[in-house]
């Protein structure tokens, strides 16, 4: 019956007869409605499909409907098929929007699994430096109160070691104590360092040849601070006096050169 419309009505064929059936999604259902609002044309032929559509359900169980109907109700939907075949068959693979919820529910699922693995990967880093640095203050406040306790001990030897030679520019104060074997040495005004070379701390005992006790270098102003973290002296030894040498880089067993400094 489209035959019916009115010149210029044909887009809506389609339309029209999935509308009559009740199969025309709710996007072109408000756009078919507003129209059918101005057109009296389409509302009649609305109706017909309509009235077609039900003598179409009745022959299903009951007599069998005016041929004329079946081929109306036909040639209308054939029609729209061959006016828009392409949006038909999109209609006929269409599916309802609720179907794909299980896709975009894990779709988020999986986001927010990946978005929460790199806030834990990033939580852990920071934990871990965290770590880092507090253990880094531990040591570094362990040490300190090591120094402290070696400085004030009451048994603890503080021998300042000068210049064997001409009036003393460079200052060595080195705290020896006995009973653990453990020291610590400060340094001034000490000359740089020819390369691959260093300064070695001797611990000459009453008895017995010199003992290496660590090496230290001086920095850009000629100071310098060493407290080796384990004792190269035995506990007890009785101390003569202290000397520094100018050693190969790595310390070494034996003096090799001259006393640079000594005290006792």
């Amino acid at each position: 019956m489209t035959e019916n419309l009115q010149p210029g009505h044909e887009q809506y064929a389609e339309d029209l007869a999935l509308y009559a059936v009740g199969a025309l999604e709710a996007g072109s259902c408000a756009q078919l409605e507003q129209h059918l609002k101005q057109c009296p044309a389409c509302r009649h032929e609305l109706e017909a499909m309509r009235g077609d559509a039900a003598l179409l359900a009745l022959a299903v169980s009951g007599p069998a409907p005016p041929q004329r109907s079946r081929q109306r109700l036909l040639a209308a939907i054939a029609a729209g098929k061959e006016a828009q075949p392409e949006s038909l068959r999109a209609f006929a693979v269409r599916r309802p929007w609720w179907s794909f919820a299980p896709v975009f529910a894990s779709l988020l699922l999986a986001i927010f699994a990946i978005l929460l693995l790199r806030e834990n990967m990033s939580l852990k880093q920071t934990n871990d430096q965290l770590k880092r640095q507090v253990s880094d203050a531990e040591n570094e406040n362990q040490k300190a109160r090591e120094i402290v306790a070696l400085i004030t001990a009451k048994d603890a030897m503080h021998v300042s070691l000068v210049s064997a030679g001409s009036p003393p520019a460079p200052h060595v104060k080195t705290i020896y104590q006995p009973s653990t074997g453990r020291l610590c040495l400060m340094a001034s005004n000490l000359n740089p360092l020819p390369a691959h070379m260093t300064y070695e701390l001797w611990l000459i005992p009453k008895k017995g040849a010199p003992m290496p006790a660590g090496t230290f270098k001086p920095d850009a102003h000629g100071m310098a601070m060493m407290m080796p973290e384990n004792p190269e002296v035995p506990a007890w030894t009785e101390v003569k006096e202290f000397a520094v040498t100018m050693e190969p880089e790595g310390g070494s067993a034996a003096p090799t050169s001259d006393v640079l400094l000594q005290g006792s």
